[in-house]
């Protein structure tokens, strides 16, 4: 498939796509009832879809009993940990495989002309991908874990709102759908949190170190931040909710992750067919910084001024917003 059929490279050899960002039909005045209809499907495939299966398999065929789950025990703790890590190194290692280790389409569709360097000092132990597993397997997995450790066992000693698909499954339908609004949501605010001057460089910039970003760069967190990531799921402290939605919740956050980063736009399957991935939203965050805190379903970034399209008008609107904010500085 000719990516120059969907985009440009400029000279540096980066790949833009023709068509720039635009914000989601979902929350628009007057209302687009067309358009929405038509963005719906996107909305599920390929990506939420994959997610709810995730999650379903792990909860009904991977996941301990609520016996088990009412007892804390490091038996059964440790093997959640074992479960989410063989998991995620799966997952995030199948896009590993296809984009950067057998390099199936080339450069083809890659946002960023460059390859991450196999050798860099600025990483941890000379390397990205080696910065970035250390981090996701030594902290990410781990705080993941955790956390779903103490959802399960909240849920099977009734300590939270249970509600079961058969008493009310119109409003677990519901929460399904509103589950990556949620994320979405808390995951700008404490973007938007950790990019505070002191805690960007304390907490965020490891995260950043990864500006040609690859899958395992998903997690590649301070564990701070993984604190902070992963603490949405805590919302169904507060929902009446079910735990095999927490878990969607807590798989959305943590194998969701790798979609922002894989670096491609395009999962190439043959001469005609493709699978967009959405990434192109989150890659302009890692290669300027200070744009699209959110990840484009909730117009939070237009709200605030912090939108970035992708096109020319966008590189203007964020180097006026830059000039503006040093001019404040400097006054």
């Amino acid at each position: 498939m000719d990516d120059n059929l969907y985009g440009s490279r400029d000279k540096r050899g980066n790949w833009t796509p023709n068509e720039p960002l635009k914000k989601a039909p979902v929350f628009v005045l007057p209302p687009q009832p067309r358009a929405f209809l038509k963005w719906l499907p996107t909305y599920f495939l390929p990506w939420n879809v994959i997610l709810m299966l995730i999650a379903g398999l792990t909860w009904y065929a991977l996941t301990p009993s609520q016996e088990t789950l009412s007892v804390l025990s490091a038996d059964w703790i440790l093997y959640l940990l074992a479960r989410n890590s063989l998991g995620i190194f799966l997952f995030y290692g199948a896009f590993q495989l296809h984009f950067y280790w057998m390099r199936r389409q080339d450069i083809a569709f890659k946002y960023n002309g460059k390859w991450p360097r196999k050798k860099d000092d600025s990483f941890l132990f000379g390397s990205q991908l080696r910065e970035n597993l250390f981090w996701t397997f030594a902290a990410g997995v781990p705080i993941m874990t955790a956390y779903e450790v103490l959802i399960l066992w909240v849920f099977a000693n009734g300590y939270m709102p249970f509600v079961s698909f058969g008493e009310n499954p119109i409003w677990l339908a519901v929460l399904f759908l509103l589950v990556p609004l949620i994320h979405e949501v808390h995951f700008y605010l404490v973007h938007r949190l950790i990019h505070i001057p002191p805690l960007y460089q304390w907490i965020h910039s490891l995260h950043h170190n990864s500006v040609n970003p690859a899958p395992f760069s998903s997690l590649s967190m301070h564990p701070v931040e993984h604190l902070l990531y992963f603490s949405g799921i805590l919302v169904h402290f507060i929902l009446p909710s079910n735990p095999f939605l927490a878990m969607y919740h807590l798989y959305f956050a943590g194998y969701g992750a790798v979609v922002g980063h894989v670096g491609f736009d395009k999962v190439v399957l043959n001469d005609e067919k493709a699978v967009p991935t959405h990434a192109y939203n989150h890659y302009l965050h890692h290669k300027y910084f200070e744009v699209n805190y959110s990840e484009g379903l909730v117009a939070l970034d237009q709200m605030f001024g912090t939108f970035h399209d992708g096109s020319e008008d966008g590189d203007r609107l964020m180097k006026e917003r830059f000039r503006r904010r040093r001019a404040k500085l400097n006054s």
